[in-house]
């Protein structure tokens, strides 16, 4: 029979050089990672809407994206703008930018109401905008995130049509609320939206 010990190993966990780094380790002292904030937009922004547009040309079909996007910044002041491109982004990019060289600021009372009825009309889009007193936001479609976004509060929004086109009918408010322009805003009414005012009362006046 046997009676020799089994060999054990004679180097200590605490002698060798691996156990002495994880000895000397601590999970705590690594330093946190840096987290960048994305900095606030200017203006709060809302897609009205967005659409994949086929171009065909000679080599084939081009396909685009068009956009429309509406912006405020909930204290009187909204814009709208239509943008297209290759790629969303850059849609997005042209939208965004058209919309603050038409953005304008809404003449308002002190509850954050507007101060008369208005009523526009765009395309096949019929809109009528009227305070009410403390009945809060009335209103539907697009036409509800244009007065969202320029802050307007207490207000009932009548759509007189039934045009299901998101973008004429945030024209339509567009066109109603430059009604209520203050005369210290700058911009001016979209160029698409006077040409086609514009073609409208030449229309008008040739069939008088």
């Amino acid at each position: 029979m046997d009676t020799t010990k089994p060999k054990t190993n004679t180097t200590s966990s605490s002698t060798h050089p691996r156990a002495a780094q994880s000895s000397n380790y601590k999970g705590g002292e690594r330093k946190p990672r840096a987290f960048f904030e994305r900095p606030k937009p200017e203006f709060d922004q809302k897609m009205v809407s967005i659409r994949r547009v086929t171009r065909v040309v000679a080599g084939g079909r081009r396909m685009t994206f068009a956009v429309a996007l509406a912006i405020g910044d909930k204290k009187g002041s909204v814009g709208l703008g239509t943008g297209k491109g290759g790629d969303t982004a850059i849609a997005i990019a042209k939208a965004l930018r058209q919309a603050k060289k038409n953005m304008f600021k809404i003449k308002t009372t002190k509850e954050m109401s507007i101060t008369h009825e208005v009523s526009a009309k765009f395309s096949s889009s019929k809109l009528v905008i009227r305070p009410n007193k403390g009945k809060g936001l009335v209103a539907g479609s697009t036409v509800r995130d244009m007065l969202i976004l320029a802050g307007i509060k207490n207000v009932t929004a009548k759509l007189h049509s039934g045009s299901k086109n998101k973008l004429n009918n945030a024209r339509a408010a567009y066109v109603a609320l430059y009604q209520l322009k203050a005369k210290a805003s700058l911009p001016k009414v979209a160029p698409i939206i006077v040409d086609a005012i514009a073609s409208d009362e030449v229309t008008k006046e040739e069939v008088k």
